[in-house]
């Protein structure tokens, strides 16, 4: 029997709708007419029509069909369709909703899934195959799948290939932020372009400047000591700053005569003043051994006159005491792998334990404890501390500034902290270009101290939360703000560099600086290049209790306090309730943690730390036996199950872990409301009383609070239907990877504390 060619037209006829196939179906939107938006240096590298992101791994109904753009700044993503369930999102200024930084990527990875091929693209590598899928790993713990079903292979490479060349510079200057800088702020004959002033207005010192040093001298009363200016034109240190302070007994030739004998010529740095004249200095270690006695004398002899009491000089060796670079760069890549990168139904049963040995929390804790044993130094004993490091730009960062964190309340205001990590980070020469990895040229000097110093602020804030001018929300931005790179704040290894490299590019671009000697990149602290007034007002804390933060009560001004129970001052040194420790529980006692009954047995054990107890730790426990001051010394509980993961920064993109219309947004949105409707009643009583006020309309627009009450009159706005715990982020389309339900992480997430061994909290301190 012969069989035609042609085709038999079917005779069956179906009366329902055909079913969509998403993954199957074509985008039929004039893709070809979507184009990236571009800021000021920008150019497009390459692109790729016909691309689908990955929404969830589950389904694809969600995808999202459009264009994939490589840019020298961004990998973008051009879409006409919208993100399903997003419901809100903040605008951010310099990225769109589907933009990445190049600077945030960490790994590009292409694949065939038809040939079963995968390939890591570095700088300048070939690719031999035609992939069609690409996964981006970012810095920001992102994890971004494209789709190239329907893209042509070759657009599919190149743009695969562009991703990874540009995400890999070989020079600094190579970096997005030069063009841009170059491009939006200076003109042919080195004008400001539109008037715009990168950095200025800023209430935020930058301390690029001696009067800077000057008003913080004045601030923290150090009279004894002085703003040096020898390594103006960096003639002496090439990683020190122009200006910094050092003590007035020291004159500028005998800085010269010893700057030598220290590691990169890195001369010792006042930080900061405690209110009875002990000083916090830090200091690179001496590189010559014959002169090393000989200027440690002098230089502690130094300090010591600086004191008005003439104490004695404390020497901490933070290089012995406290986790390597390289230590904690392991411990942050092992956090990510366990929160999203490990597919979890693998590791369900050992999440938590793979969270305890990551050891990220360890160091965490660790970082704080040795704050507090320098601020027992500053504050109890009233000697001045030198904080000793190799090279002076790593470790001695983030526990200069937890130090004035907790004892400064000035440092826990906005614009403090922001000076804060001016002084101590930028102009001290940590090294972000390197740390950060920017250039992608060794992982060996990649490290994220300052995320890690950003989760230990987050501890002391999670604690404390009305002590601090800003929220959570803004230490989750300022972290990210790192892979951004358009500001000077996290683009350089010193100051010089910046110059250096910024008077070279504007030389090779033939662009007239004028009176600047160097490209003026803008700050970080410059937040309107990144967020509307609206969005900013996400960064401010309606707990917030300032220095002239005071009620009225019965008549009298009062100011707030915040008091702790009895049985909380206890169990932060030992973790245990004080009766315990003599062998009874009391009526208002509690077991402070699972499997604490061991400590039972043990009360022996407990009643001979009692007699060995330090005066390190008489100090703590006085502390912690008085109501707590919030403008005044702060002290962390430091036992492990006092301190927590940062959600909102390490899970915000997972979406088993966001609680729709739950976790601490929704106390933040209540307190948002109440705190500006005081302000409103407030205003309105100032109205009454005939002085100047703003009107209700115009309360509405100046309002520092996000959330805002309603003019309707007994009318409680109810929380907004897009808040979860992730808010202001979203995990829609950020993250791709199996998902969690029933394992110990959603546990975890209701509540669940982490657990040592039994062994391990028998004998912690804290």
């Amino acid at each position: 029997m012969m069989f035609s060619n042609k085709q038999t037209k079917p005779t069956f006829k179906s009366y329902l709708p055909p079913l969509q196939t998403d993954s199957n179906k074509s985008p039929q939107l004039p893709i070809k007419k979507l184009e990236a938006k571009l800021l000021p240096g920008e150019i497009v590298v390459n692109e790729a029509n016909f691309v689908k992101k990955c929404i969830s791994t589950e389904s694809c109904q969600d995808d999202l069909w459009g264009k994939l753009v490589c840019t020298n700044f961004k990998v973008s993503f051009i879409t006409h369709n919208s993100l399903p369930r997003q419901k809100f999102q903040c605008t951010h200024r310099l990225l769109g909703e589907h933009d990445i930084p190049l600077a945030c990527v960490e790994q590009v990875v292409t694949v065939n899934d038809i040939k079963g091929k995968q390939k890591i693209l570095g700088s300048n590598q070939k690719l031999k195959f035609n992939p069609t899928e690409l996964i981006l790993y970012c810095k920001d713990f992102r994890i971004i799948r494209f789709r190239f079903d329907e893209a042509g292979p070759e657009s599919a490479k190149k743009v695969c290939l562009a991703i990874a060349h540009y995400s890999h510079p070989a020079d600094p200057q190579l970096l997005f932020g030069f063009e841009y800088v170059g491009k939006r702020y200076h003109g042919s004959t080195g004008e400001t372009v539109n008037g715009v002033d990168p950095g200025g207005g800023l209430q935020t010192p930058l301390f690029d400047c001696s009067s800077d040093w000057d008003r913080e001298i004045k601030r923290t009363g150090a009279s004894e000591w002085r703003v040096c200016t020898i390594n103006q034109g960096y003639f002496i240190s090439p990683s020190l700053p122009e200006f910094f302070v050092v003590p007035v007994s020291l004159a500028d030739q005998d800085l010269k005569q010893y700057a030598c004998c220290f590691y990169s010529q890195r001369i010792p740095l006042w930080c900061w003043n405690h209110s009875s004249g002990s000083a916090l200095v830090r200091m690179s270690n001496i590189s010559d051994p014959l002169q090393q006695r000989k200027v440690e004398q002098r230089i502690s002899s130094a300090i010591i006159k600086s004191h008005p009491l003439r104490s004695d000089v404390f020497k901490s060796d933070l290089d012995k005491n406290l986790p390597n670079i390289q230590d904690i760069q392991a411990a942050l890549l092992k956090l990510r792998q366990i929160c999203v990168i490990e597919p979890f139904e693998e590791s369900e049963e050992k999440w938590l334990s793979s969270l305890e040995s990551s050891r990220w929390m360890e160091y965490v804790r660790t970082f704080l404890r040795h704050a507090v044993d320098v601020v027992y130094m500053l504050e109890s004993r009233h000697v001045s501390v030198i904080l000793l490091e190799k090279e002076d730009r790593d470790l001695s960062c983030v526990i200069s500034c937890l130090v004035q964190l907790m004892c400064d309340p000035h440092c826990r205001s906005l614009h403090g902290f922001q000076g804060l990590i001016q002084k101590e980070w930028v102009m001290a020469g940590h090294r972000f270009l390197d740390r950060c990895n920017h250039l992608k040229k060794s992982d060996k000097e990649e490290s994220p101290l300052f995320l890690l110093f950003l989760d230990c602020v987050w501890q002391l804030w999670n604690q404390y939360p009305a002590a601090f001018e800003f929220t959570e929300v803004y230490l989750t931005v300022l972290g990210d703000s790192m892979w951004v790179p358009v500001f000077s704040t996290f683009l350089f290894n010193c100051p010089r560099q910046r110059a250096e490299h910024s008077r070279d590019f504007a030389s090779s671009k033939s662009i007239h600086l004028g009176q600047d000697q160097a490209l003026r990149f803008p700050p970080v602290w410059d937040w309107s290049q990144q967020f509307s007034l609206k969005d900013q007002t996400l960064f401010n804390n309606p707990l917030y209790v300032g220095k002239i933060a005071t009620c009225v009560q019965n008549g009298t001004v009062k100011t707030f306090t915040h008091r702790r129970s009895k049985k909380n001052y206890s169990s932060t040194l030992r973790g245990v309730p004080s009766a315990l420790r003599n062998g009874s529980l009391g009526p208002n006692d509690t077991l402070t943690r699972r499997n604490s009954l061991i400590l039972r047995l043990r009360s022996d054990l407990s009643q001979v730390r009692e007699q060995q107890e330090t005066p390190s730790e008489r100090f703590i426990r006085d502390w912690f036996s008085r109501p707590v001051d919030l403008q005044g010394l702060l002290l962390p509980q430091l036992l492990p199950s006092h301190l927590s993961v940062w959600k909102l920064y390490f899970l915000r993109w997972v979406p088993e872990a966001q609680i729709p219309q739950g976790g601490p947004i929704t106390a933040f949105h209540k307190l948002s409301v109440l705190t500006d409707e005081i302000e409103m009643l407030q205003n309105q009583l100032r109205q009454y009383k005939g002085a100047g006020c703003t009107p209700n309309n115009q309360h509405m627009e100046h309002s520092k609070m996000y959330f805002k009450v309603t003019l309707t009159p007994h009318q409680s706005p109810a929380p907004p239907e897009y808040l979860s715990s992730s808010f202001p982020f979203s995990p829609v389309g950020n993250l791709c990877r199996p998902g969690i339900t029933g394992t110990p992480l959603s546990k975890f997430l209701s509540g669940a504390k982490i657990w040592l061994s039994t062994e391990t909290l028998a004998n912690e301190t804290i």
